[in-house]
């Protein structure tokens, strides 16, 4: 896995991108290719992305193009509190394709990506009193939606071959 983080841009070629609510802030997208283990052990190569915040003009500056590697990482903060209070449900944290939001103990945990100028950082977790990490406890709910779209799509196969 590259311990860089690559630097993206849009259609047009623009790194920086304005906000639609407010054009004087923006953000640059990076992304990184990462071995992400779940909390059953499973592992997997992924993309990760992140946005990096900031006003415009600064963010600008920084000079960086498309495809530029830069030193970092991308990594995953969990939490049970919302990163944003104003819209709370905007970093859930769902189980797969599922739209089953992962919890603990009833309350959802949110889930959000970050670029972090330190390569050697870590996803921060949510822990018990212990340190112990704590994983989603709503497994079987999950599960069972995953076994209900697994169906589904074998269902609408089935059809579509029915009508060649």
């Amino acid at each position: 896995m590259k311990k860089t983080v690559t630097v993206t841009a849009d259609s047009a070629g623009n790194v920086v991108i304005p906000s639609k609510n407010n054009p004087e802030w923006g953000n640059i997208r990076v992304i990184q290719q990462r071995i992400v283990v779940d909390n059953n052990g499973f592992a997997r190569k992924k993309t990760i992305s992140a946005l990096i915040a900031g006003l415009v003009g600064e963010l600008k500056s920084f000079g960086w193009v498309a495809n530029q590697e830069i030193e970092g990482k991308v990594i995953f903060k969990e939490q049970l509190t919302p990163f944003n209070p104003k819209d709370p449900e905007r970093d859930y944290k769902y189980g797969g394709k599922t739209g089953v939001i992962c919890t603990i103990e009833g309350s959802p945990i949110y889930r959000k990506t970050f670029y972090v100028t330190d390569p050697t950082a870590t996803d921060i977790q949510i822990r018990n009193e212990a340190g112990e990490v704590v994983g989603h406890d709503n497994g079987d709910e999950i599960r069972a939606a995953h076994l209900k779209l697994v169906e589904e799509e074998s269902t609408k196969e089935t059809s579509e071959l029915g009508k060649m």
